[in-house]
């Protein structure tokens, strides 16, 4: 296929991304789910697990490995700006006034799932793991399992009614601090393993601490001090951070997000930043990057119940996890059962931030084909059960029509 024939190819391509993420995406609202669900289930429908059985030439002609090719550009790009969108957001004044009680769930709902996914991950490395280095493995799917999904968090919150009530305002809060954790568990794991020696993971750690205090003690103070931002100053910080994070070894998306984390936090310039970016970002380059995961998903190689019992294994392993540690760590603080069980099933959301977290793991090589396969029905499972879980939890509390609301919706 020559390049002009790439170029064009591509366009089918998106036009074809695009109408049925759209499509998807209004037929799952109309069953009480944010629309992006149906986005993410698109990405799986395109690819090899369902229209590739159905109709296998179709995925050929539309997603040849030479545009596949030029998609994975358009994804990483579009990863990139989410994670920007997600660091804009980011909101640490929620932090004020919330004190032990999020911090302690917040940990909780990291640490246990940490715990149990590497403990599920020693098991699974001798019968999944093929040729994979043993430690990152384990490091890797441990943390995959802790990842709450923020933006999905704060979406349903809004649909709900809960955004502005006091568990909402606690839930958000705790998923702050846990994707800040996170973020950072999951650099320090993506060193460990792009790093061949002891003395090269902590030389990646060291730039990459250097990396967040410029862009905190310097780069943060600089923007705050200018009148007004342009969108176009905006892209080139995300997309150059994004460049450096990479070139660090800690991965592009974490230049992405800190570019977000130290924009000025006045209203009208992320408003403006955001309102200029979220449209081409979440209609365009993400339904992109779901295709791009949904073309790496292969659902018909769990062709055995041995690996269909595995992934039931995963699944209730990341619930217990998730939802388990947040539950509990909640009852503790003082919070009645009700309650501390919505905090566990909003904490439990991993949505696109998982499929983020697992392309990264698939591309650096510490998951193969099958486990990501796992780990993605895994994110999709946990994510779509929060809505109908939580409307028989707080049944005054039903889904409405899906708003315009101030986060990327992930």
């Amino acid at each position: 296929m020559t390049a002009a024939e790439v170029n064009v190819r591509v366009l089918l391509a998106v036009a074809v991304i695009i109408a049925v993420s759209r499509a998807m995406g209004w037929a799952i609202s109309k069953l009480g789910q944010p629309r992006v669900h149906g986005e993410i289930l698109a990405g799986i429908v395109l690819g090899p697990s369902v229209v590739g059985v159905l109709w296998g030439p179709a995925v050929d002609f539309v997603f040849p490995s030479e545009v596949i090719g030029a998609l994975r550009i358009l994804a990483q790009i579009g990863l990139v700006l989410f994670m920007f969108l997600i660091g804009l957001e980011l909101d640490l004044g929620a932090l004020r006034g919330q004190g032990h009680k999020a911090v302690l769930i917040s940990h909780a709902s990291i640490i246990l799932p940490m715990a149990l996914g590497a403990l599920l991950a020693v098991w699974l490395h001798p019968r999944l793991g093929g040729d994979v280095d043993r430690l990152g493995f384990t490091l890797f799917l441990g943390t995959a399992m802790a990842i709450t999904a923020f933006p999905v968090l704060a979406r349903v919150l809004q649909e709900t009614g809960l955004y502005h009530s006091r568990i909402g305002v606690l839930t958000i809060t705790c998923a702050a601090v846990d994707d800040v954790t996170a973020w950072c568990v999951l650099a320090v794991v993506v060193a460990t393993v792009t790093s061949t020696s002891f003395g090269g993971t902590m030389l990646t750690i060291a730039l990459a601490l250097l990396f967040i205090v410029v862009m905190v003690r310097v780069v943060k103070p600089l923007l705050a001090r200018s009148p007004e931002l342009p969108v176009w100053l905006a892209l080139t910080l995300a997309l150059g951070c994004a460049w450096i994070t990479e070139e660090i070894g800690i991965h592009a998306i974490f230049g992405g997000f800190m570019a977000g984390a130290v924009m000025p936090r006045r209203p009208e310039v992320r408003s403006e930043i955001r309102d200029k970016l979220e449209t081409a970002t979440l209609t365009l380059l993400l339904p992109v990057f779901f295709v791009v995961v949904g073309l790496a998903t292969r659902i018909d190689l769990l062709d055995t119940g041995y690996l269909w019992a595995i992934a039931l294994l995963v699944i209730a392993t990341a619930i217990a996890g998730k939802l388990g540690g947040s539950l509990l760590a909640a009852r503790i603080t003082g919070e009645t059962w009700r309650d501390a069980t919505t905090i566990g099933v909003l904490m439990n959301t991993r949505g696109l931030t998982e499929l983020v977290i697992l392309s990264v793991g698939l591309e650096l090589g510490v998951i193969n084909g099958t486990v990501f396969t796992i780990m993605v029905l895994m994110a999709l499972v946990t994510t779509l059960m929060a809505t109908p879980v939580l409307a028989l939890v707080r049944p005054g509390h039903r889904i409405g029509e899906p708003g315009a609301i101030a986060v990327p919706a992930s």
